[in-house]
């Protein structure tokens, strides 16, 4: 069988793989992306049926195209953001094909360029972009325990809440996806315990614009580092419902029993750090700061956007925040569900190359490896704190397709002699 031969691979045509094959088309640079499952299948089969984008329309898009369907401030269910990819991966004619697994890239040893194992046979290409996401491996804590009679599943397999058996359910982790997660099963019936850790804590909405809006106007997208101590602390907010700040007080007024961050577990009993106040109030800091510097920004900018005061109204402690949960027995309280909302872990097992560190972590540069001619994007802090969003991903694309083309031009570069060789011949 011929080797097919081409000069850029992009694995994976998510987001990150549909915005690549744009700015390299843009730039002249021929490329394939492959793609496992159906383009942008992570956001139809990776998430909850309910979820929905966690940005408004307006922002949480390509410029190339908007949602014709969806109102501006309105968020894009799951599966009109899976349509939106493949929409736009046929407006910009992105040679994408579907179906096909890239089991295993290394470098050649005796000439430029990359080998690449696919389940269609042998491809050899020059750049190498890996655009499969930060979602590729879930994480369940080693804390987890092993108790067969208990319902145990990540939140990337979780769909709906008859998926779980009848009984209370302990959601640990409070990130977007978590509080999204134990919401749904306390508005379904449940008995729901949500573990909080540390996070942020941003207004949905202030003074008539979206916590998006203010993060770009106040320059906090374009923050090109994590601050020291952040990386743990996740963001909490909402596009369910319509969008709704994220107020774990208002959920324990809900129904919700809130419980610090899980600690250990030993039979049936579950043990909670003693940090829930602390985390509770560390995420009312990072809210009232927000708020304090959108009314700056006004001031200073002098527009005319309408006074909130009741933005600044806390509710009071619930009992479980002021006489919090240490210790809990799972069967007695009938717990019979976990719902681990504890994140992904990046998995390159199948990029052989020297591109990462001890820990398994990309080296880069905005993209750009250690390992000449391979290229991430997709990945959060990527060049930004806005990286992790739709429209970052394009714009980090965009820089990693102009270094591709720049490379290109140094390699195609000939020498007078070379020249008059060519011509010559």
């Amino acid at each position: 069988m011929a080797i097919e031969k081409i000069d850029t691979l992009v694995v994976g045509a998510g987001q990150a793989g549909v915005a690549m094959s744009e700015h390299l088309s843009n730039l002249g640079v021929p490329h394939l992306v492959l793609e496992r499952d159906r383009i942008a299948e992570k956001w139809r089969t990776g998430r909850w049926d309910s979820l929905v984008a966690n940005g408004p329309a307006w922002h949480d898009r390509f410029p190339g195209l908007e949602f014709d369907d969806v109102d501006s401030d309105a968020f894009p269910s799951k599966e009109r953001v899976a349509d939106y990819f493949n929409a736009y991966a046929k407006k910009i004619n992105a040679p994408i094909r579907t179906g096909v697994e890239v089991k295993k890239i290394e470098r050649k040893s005796d000439r430029p360029g990359f080998t690449i194992e696919t389940s269609e046979g042998v491809i050899e290409a020059n750049r190498v972009v890996a655009a499969t996401g930060p979602f590729q491996r879930p994480v369940i804590p080693l804390i987890a325990p092993k108790n067969e009679k208990m319902t145990q599943i990540h939140s990337s397999d979780y769909r709906n809440p008859e998926q779980l058996p009848s009984g209370a359910v302990l959601v640990v982790g409070a990130g977007s996806s978590g509080v999204q997660i134990a919401d749904e099963l306390q508005r379904a019936s449940k008995q729901v315990y949500l573990s909080v850790g540390s996070h942020d804590r941003p207004p949905r909405t202030y003074r008539n614009r979206d916590f998006v809006w203010w993060l770009g106007v106040l320059g906090e997208w374009d923050a090109e580092a994590m601050k020291p101590g952040m990386e743990h602390v996740t963001i909490v907010v909402s596009g369910a419902y319509g969008g709704h700040t994220v107020d774990f007080r208002r959920l324990a007024n809900q129904g919700i029993t809130l419980v610090g961050l899980t600690k250990s577990f030993n039979d049936d009993m579950v043990t909670f750090q003693s940090d829930l106040v602390d985390n509770i109030a560390r995420g009312d800091k990072n809210y009232l700061e927000l708020l304090d510097s959108a009314d700056d920004y006004i001031a200073r900018n002098g527009l005319d956007l309408p006074e909130e005061p009741e933005a600044r109204n806390i509710l009071p402690d619930p009992e479980c925040v002021t006489n919090p949960i240490l210790e809990l027995d799972m069967a007695e309280a009938g717990v019979t569900s976990i719902v681990w909302a504890t994140g992904f872990a990046v998995d390159f097992r199948w990029l052989n190359v020297n591109a990462f560190d001890d820990n398994g972590q990309p080296q880069h540069q905005r993209g750009v490896s250690t390992e000449p001619g391979v290229y991430f994007v997709g990945l959060p802090w990527l060049s930004r704190r806005g990286s992790s969003f739709i429209w970052g991903v394009w714009h980090d694309a965009r820089h990693i397709a102009d270094h591709i083309a720049t490379q290109r031009t140094y390699l195609a570069y000939r020498d007078a002699s070379q020249r008059r060789a060519e011509v010559e011949d």
